[in-house]
């Protein structure tokens, strides 16, 4: 028998991992030591939400939360760019550096200064890798043309196209790419010749679309994701529940052993 693949998937949750995520690795690294195999983090840096990268951090005295997020370019960037091409603004890791003495370790604040990264996903997991979270897990990216010229072919999708100087990422609809604007109301942007290099799974695609590129065999899900994903899609993987952990939402920020 081959060797068990024990995979998480998260998009980049804040420059700081909310402890959700700390919460997935926790669980696969205690499965890895019952059964063996190896680790994958797929990180799904092709999301486009800025929502998704919201760090909340609470006051080392006071204990009053704080809520921080990347700065954006403009604001096409900011609502549909994919996370992996928003940019970091240099101006913006140096005012949030003089922040974070107030909420985090100073080991932290020295190893947020020393981070260079183009992008938000960049720099997520460059920090995520500073705290020692990624030692010994074999990272995948959706955001990897590799990793989307491998993958099974999807009929509900994201493509990266251009438009209004940035790349956005827009929902093929019925032949139509569209960006949502919020609510029920959407903007159609031209249509555009695309390849499997541009394209991305939607919410409900996404496991199958991960499970044909990574072969797992055991999947740590969130709470979230187990009222979602659609299991017949994967029959062959045996979920297991992420690790309880209070303050899920907040960033994961206990200080360096």
């Amino acid at each position: 028998m081959s060797a068990p693949v024990i995979c998480f998937g998260q998009q980049p949750c804040g420059f700081f991992p909310r402890r959700f995520l700390w919460a997935k690795i926790t669980a696969a690294r205690r499965l890895q030591a019952e059964i063996g195999g190896e680790i994958v983090f797929f990180c799904h840096d092709s999301d486009h939400d800025p929502r998704e990268t919201q760090t909340i951090l609470r006051h080392r005295h006071t204990g009053a939360v704080a809520t921080l997020n990347f700065a954006f370019a403009n604001r096409v960037q900011r609502k549909w760019t994919p996370l992996h091409l928003k940019r970091v603004l240099p101006e913006w890791q140096a005012n949030t550096a003089r922040q974070l003495p107030a909420y985090v370790d100073p080991a932290w604040v020295a190893a947020f200064k020393r981070v260079t990264a183009a992008s938000v996903a960049d720099f997520c997991l460059e920090m995520y890798r500073a705290m020692g979270l990624l030692e010994g897990l074999r990272v995948v990216r959706s955001s990897d043309p590799a990793v989307r010229r491998a993958a099974c072919d999807l009929d509900d999708c994201f493509v990266d196209v251009p438009f209004a100087g940035e790349v956005v990422r827009a929902r093929r609809t019925g032949g139509l790419l569209r960006l949502h604007e919020g609510g029920d109301a959407y903007l159609t942007v031209p249509t555009v010749p695309f390849g499997k290099e541009q394209v991305s799974p939607a919410r409900d695609g996404r496991l199958r679309w991960m499970q044909s590129v990574v072969h797992c065999t055991h999947y740590v899900c969130g709470a979230s994701e187990q009222d979602y994903l659609n299991q017949a899609d994967a029959p062959e993987i045996t979920n297991v529940p992420r690790d309880v952990v209070d303050r899920h939402e907040e960033a994961y920020i206990d200080p360096p052993a």
